[in-house]
């Protein structure tokens, strides 16, 4: 009677680390797995760049060092092994570079007007979308993954798995000022 005792109280002892052990994995695997979508969709936004900056360039000549900057930050973003903190950083830089594009585009009729043009311009207004939407399902997964590994019992077998807790996706400061248009129009 005693052995039997035992025994279920080891096996319900081994299957609550199990789960415990599975659930740490699943929300680990989960934020790896939200990161990489955000990879998938910067990957399809800059494969837009060349294209929109090319239908750009026709008809903006005064924008050219705008142009030059996105596509000098696509390059840098492109070649960097950076971590996912520098990373982030450099990918908000491009996308206020890019949000400045959409403001000069506002002075040149014909460009809006070019089919080329509108197409590229919906397909990288999309894929911000897009973007955007991944890295709320990324601070998404974070929150699960920190909460899991800090609260109990789970927080034990988190740091013998060796988890930290990663960073959430945020904007920097400075874009979370309102933006004055009238500035990007002063050169």
């Amino acid at each position: 009677m005693d052995l039997t005792i035992i025994l279920i109280a080891a096996g319900v002892l081994l299957l609550i680390i199990i789960l415990i052990y599975n659930s740490l994995i699943n929300r680990k695997n989960k934020v790896e797995y939200a990161f990489s979508s955000i990879d998938v969709m910067l990957k399809k936004r800059w494969d837009l760049i060349p294209n929109l900056v090319a239908a750009v360039k026709e008809y903006m000549q005064h924008e050219r060092e705008i142009l030059t900057k996105i596509t000098e930050m696509r390059a840098a973003v492109m070649q960097s092994q950076a971590g996912s903190e520098e990373r982030f950083n450099m990918e908000n830089k491009l996308s206020g570079m890019l949000g400045q594009l959409k403001v000069a585009v506002e002075n040149y009729p014909n460009l809006k007007a070019n089919e080329n043009f509108l197409q590229l311009q919906g397909s990288l207004n999309e894929v911000e979308e897009q973007i955007s939407a991944a890295r709320r399902a990324y601070n998404a997964s974070v929150l699960d993954f920190n909460n899991g590994i800090e609260m109990f019992p789970m927080s034990i077998f988190a740091k013998l798995m060796g988890y930290k807790r990663k960073a959430s996706f945020e904007i920097p400061p400075e874009e979370r000022e309102k933006v004055n248009v009238k500035d990007l129009f002063k050169a």
